[in-house]
């Protein structure tokens, strides 16, 4: 996958990055917007993070509601960048203060049942994110917006939650509780008590009669706002739909990932919905993967029981005789590995053991050097056990799903804590190859 010419093209107004929790969706946005921000594009990025690693990573104190411009961005031709974080309960606040006149307005923000609606109802985060979008392509401000979906159980629920959302204020339960504010006085609220006795059981005698009171002046309340809802999920699922609007699916190269990755695939094609292509972070690789974990652990087992080759500048590796030092270095999970050589190869085909030397001090020295030659070893037979997983689990991801495009990005051993690590990503996602380290 080729995501330049994405980012370039003037046509793309929205990027949406989804996929399961913790696959770096969060990461994967910000530098998506970093790059596009350098290559001329005036951009911001809506992440709903609550860890706030993104306003760290892009030198701000704290995000919010309101769009914030990032500093250092090597922009040209007025190139921008500016970030927030969506507030679930200020954004539904806003939708109430924008259509509602201000008595109803502030009937509605201060009713009890309101105020546990905008900040718990499920479904509210992923609504509230797809009403954010509307309001800032609304504007017109920016000519790239790239979302950070929310990190729900499913992936799936960030396309639900409008629907969901709106079938909940249009539902037969909401319906029940309009009617006794339409007929009023004490028979309103006879009928109420029956309808939510014959709707809900025990639920009423639990909670009470004031939640029920709540709830009855909230819907009266909201009356006159739920077509509202309901029109405004219809038109941002179009959004979402249209052709400047491009989805990310994020993954990594683990099997619960990649079958999230791989119904959300199944579900933006079922929608209609235009998919750019499969992100597959912290994928891992060797610059020695021609040293196999089977030879690797033979060499580190012949290594262990002593076993090694006497050259002519002393025992395999330790002589500083060059055809037995390090040709390079690879990384591994726990740092950098020198890459197997010679020392390997010689230590994988057991032969008789040499004569002692005279020195015990280079005895000590050579023992111990052994021991953490076969720990590199043992390290690298774990690496290559990784590779050879995740090239498994990404087979049977392409083999369900070979028109998608794939550009992979190497794990890297830290988190991204700044605008330097949020380019490195950048260059990687778009680098169109699989990562050697």
């Amino acid at each position: 996958m080729e995501l330049d010419p994405l980012l370039d093209d003037r046509g793309t107004r929205i990027i949406v990055c989804c996929g399961a929790g913790g696959v770096g969706k969060t990461t994967t946005a910000a530098a998506l917007g970093v790059r596009a921000a350098e290559r001329g594009r005036r951009v911001v990025v809506l992440t709903i993070d609550p860890a706030r690693r993104l306003a760290q990573s892009m030198g701000i104190d704290s995000l919010d509601n309101t769009p914030r411009k990032v500093d250092g961005i090597k922009g040209s031709d007025g190139g921008e960048l500016h970030a927030m974080m969506l507030d679930m309960k200020r954004t539904f606040d806003e939708i109430v203060e924008a259509h509602a006149e201000p008595e109803r307005a502030r009937a509605i923000l201060e009713n009890p049942f309101y105020q546990s609606l905008s900040a718990g109802f499920a479904g509210t985060q992923e609504y509230m994110a797809m009403e954010k979008l509307g309001q800032l392509r609304a504007r017109d401000e920016w000519d790239l917006i790239v979302v950070d979906t929310p990190p729900s159980r499913s992936a799936l629920d960030f396309l639900d939650a409008p629907k969901r959302l709106g079938s909940f204020l249009d539902g037969k339960f909401i319906k029940l509780l309009m009617a006794p504010a339409k007929v009023g006085g004490r028979a309103g609220m006879k009928f109420l008590n029956v309808g939510m006795s014959m709707m809900t059981g025990t639920l009423g005698k639990l909670l009470g009669g004031q939640f029920l009171k709540d709830v009855q002046t909230f819907v009266a309340a909201m009356d006159t706002m739920f077509g509202g809802f309901r029109t405004r999920a219809d038109a941002t699922y179009r959004l979402l739909q249209a052709p400047g609007t491009a989805f990310l699916v994020v993954a990594t190269p683990e099997r619960d990932a990649l079958r999230e990755a791989a119904y959300f695939v199944e579900r933006l094609a079922a929608e209609e919905m235009p998919l750019a292509g499969l992100v597959l972070n912290r994928v891992h690789g060797s610059g020695a993967a021609r040293l196999s974990a089977e030879r690797a652990r033979a060499a580190a087992e012949n290594l262990d029981e002593g076993r090694i080759v006497d050259q002519g500048g002393g025992k395999a590796g330790l002589g500083g005789s060059p055809a037995t030092e390090p040709e390079s270095e690879h990384e591994s999970e726990h740092g950098t590995v020198p890459e197997p050589n010679d020392l390997a190869t010689a230590a994988a085909h057991p032969v008789p053991e040499a004569a002692p030397t005279a020195e015990p001090a280079q005895e000590t020295t050579d023992v111990d050097v052994r021991h953490l030659t076969a720990g590199l070893l043992r390290l690298h037979a774990e690496r290559m056990r990784v590779l050879a997983r995740e090239q498994r689990t990404r087979d049977r991801f392409t083999a369900l799903h070979p028109e998608v495009a794939v550009t992979e990005v190497a794990a890297l051993p830290g988190d991204v804590h700044d605008l330097a690590g949020l380019r490195a990503i950048g260059d990687r996602l778009t680098a169109g190859r699989t990562p050697s380290a």
